[in-house]
This record gives C-alpha cells, sequence and structure tokens, in this order.
C-alpha cells in the first residue's frame, strides 16, 4: 500500500482529536496536530508562538480580509520581508509542510484546512466529526470542567474561528459542506471507537 493521509476536520466537543488518537494507534501511524505548527517552526525559523497566535483562527477582521481577495500560494522566504511573519506567509508555510507529508509519509493531520491543502492528492482520505450542540455542550463541560453557559461560548466561538479560517484560505469553501469530505461522522449517533473501525475500513477501500 502507498503511503496515504487522513484528514480530519472537527466540530469543538464532537471528539475529533481523540478519533485521530485512537486511529492513529490503530493504523501504527503518527497523528499531528499541533506538531505541525512546531515543524513549521523548525522549518521556518519564525517563532512557534506565532503559528500559535493563528492557528485555525484569522487575527484581525474576517470581513476585511475578505474585501483584499483569495490568498495566493507563494511561501515568502526572506526573514527580512515585512510580510515573511503574515498570517498568509504562516499559513502558506504550514500547507507546505502539509504537502510534504502528503508525499513522503503516512499519518493523520488534525484540522489546519488540511483537506483542502491537499485536494488534489489522490492519496488522501477526508473526514469530518460532528455532533448536535447539546452532545459536545455536555462533552466539553465533562472534560473541562466548566458550566453550560462556558462550554456553549466556547463552542461558538471555537467553531467560528475555524469556520472563517477555513473559508479564508480555501478561497470561499464552507467548513462543514460534507460534499468537501470522504466521510462525515456524527459522534452522538455513532461511538468513538466504531468511527475508527468505519475510517480504517475505508483507508483498506480507497487506498491500494
Amino acid at each position: 500500500m502507498k503511503n496515504y493521509i487522513v484528514t480530519i476536520a472537527r466540530g469543538f466537543g464532537s471528539g475529533g482529536k481523540m478519533i485521530g488518537n485512537l486511529l492513529s494507534e490503530e493504523l501504527g501511524i503518527p497523528c499531528y496536530e499541533r506538531q505541525i505548527l512546531k515543524m513549521a517552526s523548525e522549518y521556518s525559523g519564525i517563532s512557534e508562538n506565532l503559528f500559535v497566535e493563528v492557528d485555525e483562527r484569522l487575527r484581525g477582521s474576517y470581513v476585511a480580509r475578505k474585501l483584499s481577495g483569495i490568498p495566493g500560494t507563494n511561501t515568502i522566504a526572506k526573514p527580512t520581508e515585512k510580510e515573511f511573519v503574515s498570517d498568509l506567509n504562516l499559513f502558506n508555510i504550514q500547507a507546505e509542510i502539509i504537502r510534504n507529508l502528503a508525499r513522503t509519509e503516512s499519518c493523520i493531520i488534525i484540522g489546519k484546512c488540511a483537506n483542502n491543502i491537499l485536494r488534489k492528492y489522490d492519496n488522501v482520505i477526508s473526514v469530518y466529526i460532528e455532533a448536535p450542540r447539546d452532545y459536545c455542550v455536555q462533552s466539553i463541560m465533562n472534560r473541562l470542567g466548566v458550566e453550560e453557559d462556558e462550554a456553549n461560548r466556547m463552542i461558538y466561538h471555537t467553531d467560528k474561528y475555524r469556520s472563517e479560517y477555513y473559508k479564508y484560505y480555501s478561497g470561499g469553501e464552507d467548513w462543514t459542506n460534507p460534499t468537501n469530505y470522504d466521510l462525515v461522522l456524527n459522534t452522538a449517533r455513532i461511538s468513538k471507537e466504531d468511527c475508527v473501525k468505519i475510517i480504517k475500513e475505508y483507508v483498506k477501500l480507497k487506498i491500494r
């Protein structure tokens, strides 16, 4: 079997990260999330803190950014240029890391607009994990020990960040559009462990 990538997009509180980690154990391949930021920092020499600041979110107004047009794809390589630490260049550096992973190894990538970055690669399985709001709220309350109002606030803001980030860097695509993915799984209807089984079987079907 050739190398393959599983990308996982997820609603906050749906358990997508846990599924990614469980799938990593089942398939025996690494799972990358925050590690992408560290790799991008080491590759570029830019502080990891700057990558953390723009991790699946936009600095400044999304509306103002939208008016500036769809971003380009070229990475600025000169540290002396002001644009070197712009949000766009930080995204492009991460995208370069993600494309290199798709060419060289099998792995799982959580978030980072990875399914869109790798949309032209035939060795990619893209998965979207979601669940109804009440399920996600209860999950966040149990996991983080917060009250219902705080869980709702966290879900609203986190999913808003992710949606705007995806829309901006994909050129207007809807992050939740099921046609952007191979599989869409609802963790309120099927366990995380069974989600892993389904993804594992799909990998066998698609990657030969």
